[in-house]
């Protein structure tokens, strides 16, 4: 069995939507049919394999019909009922890396990934049950307003976070460019959480940056993992050894995932025809993923820097490059997303985000909700944000200058 295709594989992002589409929906072999309009029901409404003889199925249209006779603002839609039906029956799942996107909202999760979009720039996720900043993106109101990975969000625009969804969380920060969002931010170490305002901005993020540092180092700088970025690797890595630097730093800081092709093949430059990561699926069956490039960049001394918002895509390729001993990796433990996710694109312009595997580094690591330990540990502290200091990035240069 082929678990997925590469390009349909991906790791993030960790912004959670919702998508209603009218017609059937197959999972597996549960069908569920519904029929609009009087909203009656064909016999039976479900069909499964291993029904649940404890569940009352019909429960379902004695609930949508009461909605529609005795709420108090109507109209109610049919619409409204459908996507709110579809959006509770992924909830079920208790997974906040799978979700539906209804057409327009795929649109924005799509363009998000080609690198372009409106809001202040953001990657969020859930830890410790809390709404949290995972990553502020490079060149954004977020990174601009003083924004770091580890801030939880308790409330958006005065309304409180606790227990609310991430889809529900991103539509919320999304907006308009220069429209404002109001966010009660907490960070470790505060008495207290403050409000911050933000005006939002279009978005355009340059994933791939490079420039020579100390004395004939490369500083190569990955901060997402999109539909651009593999081409603009490629190139830069070209223009990288043509310079013949004495070593190399990967910043994989706050970088929080992407596609997965993409860091199988960036991890081809040091790793070869290698295997990348495995991904095991609900039966228990096994994928793995490997690289096909020829490691024309594993003879350069490599330094890896990670930190909290190092997710996903960039937990992979550093965890490759740790397992294989081809890399030093430096700064704090990553953020620990190991989950695969499929996008299911429809006719209609919906699409399906859900999660169907775990995924593990060549030497057999679950990183999921644990993250990678550095080898070296390097820590930012409050000081060094006031000072505009990086300790972690003088250490990588030290170290390499020293070989």
């Amino acid at each position: 069995m082929k678990l997925i295709s590469q390009k349909k594989a991906i790791f993030l992002l960790i912004i959670i939507f919702v998508v209603a589409f009218v017609g059937g929906i197959i999972t597996g072999n549960h069908f569920i049919y519904l029929k609009l309009g009087k909203w009656k029901a064909p016999q039976p409404i479900f069909q499964s394999a291993s029904p649940d003889a404890n569940l009352d199925y019909d429960l379902f249209w004695q609930v949508w019909s009461i909605l529609k006779e005795r709420y108090v603002d109507q109209p109610v839609t049919d619409k409204n009922l459908f996507y709110g039906s579809l959006k509770g029956l992924v909830s079920g799942l208790n997974d906040p890396y799978s979700n539906f996107l209804d057409p327009e909202t795929a649109k924005i999760f799509l363009d998000e990934m080609s690198g372009n979009f409106e809001g202040i720039g953001i990657e969020i996720g859930i830890k410790d049950n809390r709404l949290t900043v995972i990553a502020p993106l490079p060149d954004t109101p977020a990174l601009r307003a003083g924004m770091r990975t580890g801030d939880k969000i308790y409330a958006i625009d005065g309304k409180d976070t606790s227990g609310m969804a991430l889809d529900e969380a991103a539509n919320l920060i999304r907006g308009k460019k220069g429209t404002k969002v109001k966010l009660l931010i907490w960070r470790a170490g505060d008495s207290t959480a403050k409000d911050l305002e933000l005006t939002r901005d279009v978005i355009s993020i340059k994933t791939v940056s490079w420039q020579l540092v100390g004395n004939n180092i490369a500083l190569l700088k990955v901060s997402h993992f999109d539909e651009d970025t593999w081409n603009d690797f490629q190139n830069i890595a070209q223009v990288i050894l043509k310079a013949n630097p004495k070593g190399l730093i990967l910043d994989l800081r706050n970088n929080p995932g992407g596609y997965l092709d993409t860091s199988v093949d960036i991890a081809g430059y040091w790793v070869g025809k290698d295997i990348v990561v495995t991904a095991k699926d609900a039966k228990g069956e096994v994928t793995e993923y490997r690289a096909k490039g020829r490691g024309e960049l594993k003879n350069l001394p490599i330094i890896v820097l990670v930190n909290g918002g190092s997710a996903s895509a960039s937990e992979i390729l550093a965890g490759a490059l740790q397992d294989y001993k081809l890399a030093t990796l430096l700064g704090e433990k990553t953020f620990g997303k190991g989950s695969v996710q499929e996008l299911e694109n429809f006719a209609d312009g919906s699409a399906l985000k859900l999660t169907i595997a775990h995924w593990y580094t060549p030497l057999g690591r679950s990183i999921n909700k644990e993250g990678i330990e550095p080898d070296i540990k390097v820590e930012l502290t409050e000081e060094d944000y006031k000072l505009d200091r990086d300790p972690q990035l003088q250490k990588a240069i030290e170290i390499l200058e020293k070989k």
